[in-house]
């Protein structure tokens, strides 16, 4: 995977800035259970891989919302020591942190229930290859769940409505019918694709105080003006309106 050098204080601002609040991920949790009823669904105790697992927010999530076992997989060393650790015992699953990419996963073959693919997509340079790992990985129809924002279908995301210049960097991104034909080379088929809304932060003002540039490959694309103009637009808001940001659920299986 490529994008952003994190060293551990670009992790620890990418955590503050990047996660979104447990509370404000309601709507996620919904669809998470929307989608997976429609595939084989997540029992406790299940595995669900999670790759470019960041500083393991979803990780953490996915493990308390469903009790499955994650095997979060970020390839950044500085990035990976953030994410919670929750040994298995007695039976209970756990939280692994793991060295790996998107296409050389460190997981054997055909042990896992899901894939939680979070905001990664644009930072794998090869995602065919990358399919066919998690067609590996993972046991026949279970579901890869990607949340990411899709060239035309941005329109709702925070940053868009702040700082339009980012759609230039969006409309770089794999379309949701590039990203299905990469899949399907690797005999996964669409399922389902759907908007869900998550709150970013408490409010509009708290958000502002939240955003750091260097750890968002859209805003650093930007130049300083357009930054700045950003910026301006955000701290002109009403701070008290809620900081609602909209991403794309695409379900894979």
């Amino acid at each position: 995977m490529t994008g952003i050098s994190y060293d551990r204080a670009t992790a620890e601002q990418y955590r503050l800035a990047r996660e979104v609040p447990r509370a404000g991920l309601a709507a996620w949790r919904a669809a998470i259970e929307t989608a997976i009823e429609a595939t084989a669904g997540l029992t406790p105790g299940m595995t669900v891989l999670d790759v470019g697992a960041g500083t393991g927010g979803f990780a953490a999530a996915l493990h308390d919302w469903f009790g499955v076992h994650v095997v979060a997989v970020e390839p950044a060393e500085a990035m990976r020591a953030l994410i919670p650790r929750v040994p298995a015992t007695d039976g209970r699953p756990g939280i692994e942190a793991l060295a790996g990419r998107a296409d050389a996963l460190p997981v054997p073959d055909g042990g896992a229930d899901a894939a939680w693919l979070g905001s990664v997509l644009h930072h794998i340079p090869d995602l065919p290859a990358a399919a066919r790992e998690l067609r590996r990985a993972l046991k026949p129809g279970a579901p890869v769940l990607i949340r990411n924002l899709f060239p035309g279908r941005a329109d709702r995301d925070l940053r868009v409505r702040f700082f339009p210049e980012t759609v230039a960097e969006i409309d770089g991104y794999r379309t949701v019918d590039g990203v299905c034909a990469d899949f399907a080379a690797a005999g996964f088929v669409r399922r389902r694709l759907v908007a869900v809304p998550q709150e970013s932060a408490p409010s509009l003002g708290h958000y502002a105080g939240l955003l750091r540039r260097d750890t968002d490959s859209k805003l650093r694309a930007l130049s300083d003006e357009d930054f700045e103009r950003g910026m301006a637009r955000l701290r002109a808001a009403d701070p008290a309106a809620p900081a609602t940001s909209w991403m794309d659920l695409l379900v894979l299986a």
